[in-house]
């Protein structure tokens, strides 16, 4: 598809400056300080994990009399889960927007106070309209978080590694979920604390690891690729610099040199007119896998994990307390799957592993489907279906967001993931748990299946428009990729 071949206009500048401080961060070996910029923004993503997953297993308790909140188990998996997915969708907005002008740094430090802070109050909820406010203010913090994380770590991590270490921390989501779903064990039993208390104590918990994550981030640098289109290029210089120095004093050898160098004007900041151009009419094919494979994603995992505690007491009979062990496996295979598979995404190529991962969960879970409403299933084997389809719909899901955040230019950067996550989620997560949680309520076997066959057939689909549409972004800079807008003349045509 050709794109528009009018000018892009460039906002006023401050300046010009030609630097090799992308193809220098490119050429980097694996070192300590890329482990820690794993561990200090990847991590949120296990709070992420263990608080939506944390949600979904006490559903059935926080109905219960003596909860000490007045909700049903539907409003938990279906009101609370769209305010939670619609918080996320509007903070993706609003601070991926911030993010792109403000910086990196700035506010993934912000998102993640505001997420620790409303999942304090939601453990203090005394009524449900509190507990449903403060469910849509913690999304609001972390659908900033996934703006502003995912533009960072993708523009720190050299191009050898971009793919994995997207997919990996993206999945680092599960490990999250694992330590929602045994600890909701532990918090439910009304042996060791009563109904009132056991499911405050779990949000609380995941404020105090938020603390601790907070703690490690400070250390996380700015993104010098944002510094040198904003002004700072000497800031970019010298961070990339003491970098170098301590890489190359850990590795006990000089590097090589760099690959070459880009010229960019310098602006300080971009407007949504801009970014909308930019996306839609010089990438559209891009634009629209983007959405493609969120839409995909999100109606899957949002419209079936937030019920699957429900699923189990509904169908298989399972108890509330109980509902976490059965949890903890699916989660286990989510995380294995990108765990496993990420690497293929930097070696096989993007267009094969994003195609394929989508297919195949889509195909398992149309399979899953005909079983379970053939009444096949216990709650073992729904659990290990589960896990398998799972195993590749994480690899997929982790690398939607590595799409969007890799295939428009960096100006765009962190308002693409912000709008690609909020148009996605809200398509298929806030409409999805809303119309899952009616077909799980209803007891109904056949209902459940059509949700089982909706998410299926949204994930069959999204697979075939990668398997034409994906960009083949593999060991590649992000500069190849997608040019930066301060250095285009003209627009380019829409290459894959």
């Amino acid at each position: 598809m050709a794109s528009d071949s009018s000018p892009v206009p460039v906002p006023a500048t401050t300046g010009t400056v030609t630097t090799a401080v992308p193809a220098r961060l490119d050429r980097l070996p694996w070192s300590r300080w890329h482990w820690m910029i794993v561990i200090g923004l990847g991590t949120v993503w296990i709070l992420d994990g263990l608080e939506v997953t944390i949600v979904g297993n006490v559903a059935g308790r926080l109905a219960e009399e003596g909860s000490g909140l007045d909700i049903t188990a539907a409003q938990v998996t279906g009101v609370a889960a769209a305010l939670y997915v619609a918080g996320a969708c509007s903070g993706a907005l609003f601070f991926g927007w911030l993010t792109d002008r403000y910086g990196r740094k700035k506010l993934f430090m912000v998102t993640l106070v505001v997420y620790l802070g409303a999942t304090a109050m939601t453990a203090l909820s005394l009524e449900s309209w509190w507990f449903f406010l403060f469910r849509f203010l913690t999304g609001f913090g972390i659908g900033g978080e996934y703006a502003a994380i995912n533009s960072a770590i993708d523009e720190l991590i050299p191009s050898l590694y971009r793919g994995r270490v997207d997919l990996i921390i993206n999945g680092s989501y599960w490990l999250g979920a694992i330590g929602g779903a045994l600890l909701s064990v532990v918090m439910l039993d009304t042996d060791i604390f009563p109904k009132n208390l056991g499911w405050r104590l779990s949000f609380a918990l995941g404020v105090v690891l938020g603390l601790v994550v907070l703690l490690v981030r400070r250390h996380v640098p700015e993104s010098p690729r944002w510094q040198f289109i904003h002004g700072r290029s000497e800031d970019a210089e010298e961070l990339v610099s003491s970098v170098e120095h301590r890489i190359e004093e850990e590795k006990g050898e000089r590097l090589p040199p760099p690959a070459g160098e880009i010229t960019v004007h310098q602006r300080a900041s971009i407007g949504f007119g801009l970014i909308a151009r930019t996306v839609f009419g010089r990438y559209p094919r891009r634009a629209f896998l983007g959405l493609s494979l969120f839409i995909g994603q999100a109606f899957l995992y949002n419209a079936i994990t937030f019920g699957f505690g429900t699923i189990l007491t509904t169908f298989f009979d399972v108890p509330t307390g109980s509902t976490g062990y059965y949890f903890a496996v699916i989660a286990a295979g989510n995380f294995l799957g990108p765990l496993l598979l990420g690497t293929l995404f930097d070696t096989l190529g993007r267009r094969i592993m994003i195609s394929s991962t989508y297919l195949l969960s889509g195909v398992l879970l149309f399979g899953t489907a005909w079983l379970f409403d053939r009444g096949s299933l216990t709650a073992t084997t729904m659990t290990a279906c589960w896990c398998v389809v799972l195993f590749f719909a994480s690899a997929g899901a982790s690398s939607a967001y590595l799409t969007v955040s890799e295939v428009f230019p960096m100006e765009t950067r962190a308002m693409a993931i912000a709008f690609f996550y909020a148009l996605g989620t809200a398509a298929g997560g806030i409409s999805g748990p809303l119309i899952f949680a009616d077909l799980t309520e209803s007891g109904v076997v056949g209902d459940t299946a059509l949700a089982f066959r909706i998410g299926a057939a949204l994930m069959c689909a999204a697979g075939l428009v990668a398997a034409f549409l994906a960009v083949k972004a593999e060991r590649r800079s992000l500069e190849d990729i997608a040019e930066p807008l301060s250095v285009a003349k003209e627009a380019q045509a829409d290459s894959r």
